[in-house]
């Protein structure tokens, strides 16, 4: 609204993402991973019979309400550091954090804040990584989401340990997202799918890396699509040394009859005279 008037926007490539003008988060969204950890944190472990709990944790991750901020790289990183399979039960999964939590403020119940945060460091569990992993991103050196950087997205590729990574396996979730994991998917996987490795491209020859055009006459006829293409010097040879053996088709061609002296008109051109002339002298029935 100062001078001068400057305008806001809001650039998704993607088309996932929405904003609306606001000083609090949508009423269904929960409290942000980032800035609201510990609220966020215990909006989790107290809501665990929660029926969003039933799905695999990958699934579970995306939900705003419980993990804002959350999507599908981070879910991938997450899971993939703590070593836990994508499509294990959530509620299995959290309800063990739930109890190493009151075991451990049994054991130190006077830990200061510091101590908190090394043995966070030390050994995080899930809802930790849910705010240190984000973290990385925005606080690394390279500007990993700075556009005007020009190598960040390189440099966010070599940040990433498991998402897009050759070697990794993929799987599509209920929701039909994309989730990369690394070993077992785990008991609540998708029937009827088989995870699928993403392979690394040959750096060595990048003649192997030239996709294969497959044009629709190659899918009607894949026999003639494997032919390899002749020159017109090859075709005029073809024809002087005379049709090849097993051609049948190609002998049928060569033999043809003799010219005629005055070749007649096709059979339609004379139906379509004689209908005409029938036409001018009134003879046709129907117009």
């Amino acid at each position: 609204r100062g001078p001068p008037p400057r305008p806001l926007s809001f650039a998704a490539p993607r088309r996932f993402g929405s904003w609306r003008l606001g000083d609090a988060w949508q009423p269904g969204r929960g409290p942000c991973v980032l800035s609201e950890y510990q609220a966020f944190r215990e909006n989790v472990l107290k809501n665990l019979d929660d029926k969003a709990f039933d799905k695999p944790i990958c699934e579970a991750l995306l939900n705003q309400k419980f993990f804002n901020g959350i999507g599908n790289y981070l879910r991938a990183e997450i899971l993939y550091r703590l070593k836990i399979p994508p499509f294990e039960k959530a509620r299995t999964v959290l309800e063990a954090l739930k109890d190493q939590e009151q075991a451990r403020r049994k054991k130190n119940p006077s830990l200061t804040l510091s101590k908190k945060l090394k043995l966070m460091r030390e050994n995080p569990d899930l809802l930790e990584l849910c705010h240190t992993v984000p973290m990385e991103v925005i606080a690394a050196e390279k500007k990993l989401l700075d556009p005007d950087h020009s190598d960040n997205y390189a440099a966010f590729k070599n940040w990433l340990q498991c998402y897009l990574v050759p070697g990794m396996s993929s799987l599509r979730d209920r929701n039909g997202r994309t989730v990369w994991f690394q070993g077992e998917p785990g008991p609540m996987a998708p029937k009827g799918q088989m995870p699928r490795k993403k392979r690394a491209q040959l750096k060595a020859d990048p003649e192997a890396q030239t996709p294969k055009v497959t044009t629709r006459a190659s899918k009607r006829h894949p026999r003639a699509a494997a032919k390899p293409l002749r020159s017109a010097k090859e075709e005029k040879e073809e024809v002087a040394d005379g049709p090849r053996k097993g051609r049948a088709h190609g002998r049928r061609k060569a033999t043809a009859a003799p010219a005629l002296s005055e070749p007649e008109a096709p059979v339609k051109a004379k139906r379509s005279c004689r209908t005409s002339a029938r036409r001018g002298r009134g003879e046709a029935g129907h117009p």
